[in-house]
């Protein structure tokens, strides 16, 4: 059963899944996909371009795939996916890829509060949670189970590594790597993001091992190379690790600073 209530604008070619709920003075263009089971709040507009999973929750006032806000669009084709069961709460835009990567992506089980922006070709992992009034720019990838805390802001290009906190206010313009916790004014390392991993279910060996390569990352006065040259040599091999060397090694714009650099 799809319940549809008045005073809605919905393409009739738009493809909507059993038991979704769309409530008053919503808009749905024709080319949107809508999993089963998801409420879609009022005053949402669903532009062209949006596959929205199943069990998600939208509520009022989110604008998805919407055309990008780059001047390079050319009116190519391109989508934004989210996953099932992820909430987009008041007043999120989330816009459309364009033709460098054509999708923009929102995982599976996430929060992504009010007000927030994603922007065009941006990545975001499953389990991730963005707060209120988070700005990600263009070609941003966040990884799964990351914490975005409110007002934080991030430059186009840079990457957020797995479980990381980013405390509120934070200015991103460097690469995050994954499992920390940074902040303060210019963001700066603070440590592993410890009570994330927990709640995350990682072991306390898997905890010690990651703070025990950080030390070798932030506390050894080496650079991004000599850094992970020590880690491979000095550490066995373990998932936790390649994570880390594979983020470090693949960095654009370089990692995270320390408190002391």
């Amino acid at each position: 059963m799809i319940t549809y209530q008045n005073l809605t604008s919905i393409h009739p070619e738009a493809k909507i899944g059993n038991n979704v709920t769309i409530e008053p003075f919503t808009t749905i263009y024709k080319d949107v996909e809508i999993g089963e089971g998801t409420w879609i709040g009022p005053n949402v507009t669903i532009m062209d371009g949006a596959r929205i999973g199943s069990f998600c929750k939208i509520f009022p006032g989110a604008v998805i795939s919407a055309i990008p806000q780059d001047l390079k669009f050319n009116n190519e084709l391109s989508i934004v996916e989210i996953g099932n069961y992820t909430t987009i709460r008041e007043c999120v835009t989330i816009n459309r890829g364009t033709a460098a990567r054509g999708i923009t992506k929102v995982g599976s089980n996430c929060l992504i509060m009010a007000y927030s922006h994603i922007a065009h070709d941006c990545s975001v992992g499953d389990h991730s949670i963005l707060s209120n009034n988070t700005t990600l720019a263009g070609h941003v990838e966040i990884g799964r189970g990351s914490v975005l805390s409110g007002l934080t802001a991030i430059q186009q290009f840079c990457s957020v590594g797995e479980f990381s906190f980013v405390a509120g206010g934070s200015r991103v313009r460097k690469d995050i790597p994954p499992y920390v916790k940074c902040g303060k004014d210019p963001l700066v390392f603070l440590g592993i993001n410890s009570i994330g991993l927990k709640r995350n279910n990682f072991s306390s060996d898997q905890i010690k091992t990651i703070e025990m390569i950080y030390r070798f990352i932030y506390d050894s006065n080496k650079n991004t190379t000599q850094a992970i040259e020590a880690i491979e040599k000095n550490f066995d091999a373990s998932f936790e690790k390649n994570v880390i060397i594979t983020f470090m090694d693949k960095s654009r714009l370089g990692i995270l600073k320390s408190t002391s650099k």
